[in-house]
């Protein structure tokens, strides 16, 4: 049987195929005995985009969950301590925002083996999607499973859908016109990216794909066929919470990571908008729209796939050894 290192380290190995902004994979991982310390890397911040750190917490967060899932698959028993928002900065690399500690081996469990198994397949997938919509229950169960981790999901109207897409709208707008944001979101996206980040050109579609809620324009055009046919089956969600603080964030990752699991097990796909929650105004647009009654954190796209095509391809991953380090 693996020993609690061994076991941790294999968690932290899995935690490197998690959804991170714009694939900047922006953790860290430190096995030391029976603990698994998880940080943030302030070099792959998105500085211009992202300037609180929201959505690096919430790739860390969706690191975290990978992590969990796999414990949970090994059979070992543990427990999450998570530092983000006790004061320390939301970008410091020396104050870990969570601490997993193993207690206990036991077997393995093949539910869990099989939550494991579809991390492994998940994906982001920015083509149009099918003109089957999500079913009640589908929908159903990934309002669960954000509740599962401590966030909610909020399914849009059609009238709300159509407020989305002129928040979006206005800030896709915002951010073509700044220079710097153009400039950062060039240093990660296109290209074949070789360093094991950013958004090769096999996951950008060659043109940008007919839909309701425009998807993010990265100026840049890859060669993923975007699809035909319009997006009217999709389906929009505002995942929100509570709080506001850098621990709801991190939560938030993982609740994202949550959903995307179940949506990967019902055979529907999670679309991640990053651009509204990027900018205060339009933030505050989105939190209008729930009713100012919690804190949006992103916008998810709901749909199925279409079974005869293939998705796009993975996108690349730093090295093992660049983000899991094993101490004596």
């Amino acid at each position: 049987m693996s020993t609690a290192t061994e076991t941790l380290a294999r968690a932290a190995d899995t935690a490197r195929l998690a959804p991170s902004v714009h694939n900047t994979q922006p953790w860290r991982w430190v096995v030391q005995g029976s603990s698994l310390s998880l940080y943030a890397v302030p070099g792959r911040q998105l500085r211009e985009q992202d300037p609180a750190g929201r959505l690096l917490l919430v790739s860390c967060g969706a690191a975290l969950h990978h992590a969990r899932v796999a414990l949970d698959a090994s059979g070992w028993t543990y427990d999450v301590a998570r530092s983000a928002g006790d004061g320390s900065t939301t970008a410091d690399d020396a104050t870990p925002l969570a601490v997993v500690h193993a207690s206990q081996a036991g077997p393995a469990d093949p539910g869990a083996m099989r939550r494991l198994q579809l991390l492994q397949v998940r994906r982001t997938d920015r083509r149009v999607v099918s003109d089957e919509p999500v079913s009640a229950a589908v929908r159903e169960a990934l309002v669960a499973a954000a509740g599962q981790e401590g966030s909610r999901l909020h399914l849009l109207t059609r009238d709300q859908v159509l407020q989305l897409a002129v928040v979006i709208e206005h800030a896709g707008d915002a951010e073509r016109h700044d220079e710097r944001m153009r400039a950062e979101t060039a240093e990660w996206v296109g290209g074949d990216r070789p360093s094991g980040t950013g958004l090769p050109d096999t996951v950008i579609p060659a043109e940008l794909p007919l839909t309701t809620v425009a998807e993010r324009d990265f100026g840049v055009s890859g060669n993923l066929p975007a699809g035909s046919g319009h997006d009217e089956a999709a389906a929009y969600a505002v995942l929100y919470g509570d709080g506001d603080e850098p621990s709801d964030w991190l939560r938030a990752g993982e609740a994202l990571s949550e959903i995307w699991l179940a949506a990967t097990e019902h055979g529907a796909a999670v679309l991640p908008l990053s651009s509204p929650v990027e900018l205060d105004f339009t933030r505050q647009a989105l939190r209008r729209m729930l009713g100012e009654v919690g804190y949006p954190y992103l916008v998810l796209r709901l749909g199925t796939t279409d079974p005869d095509h293939a998705g796009p391809a993975h996108t690349p991953r730093l090295p093992v050894e660049q983000v899991v380090e094993i101490l004596d």
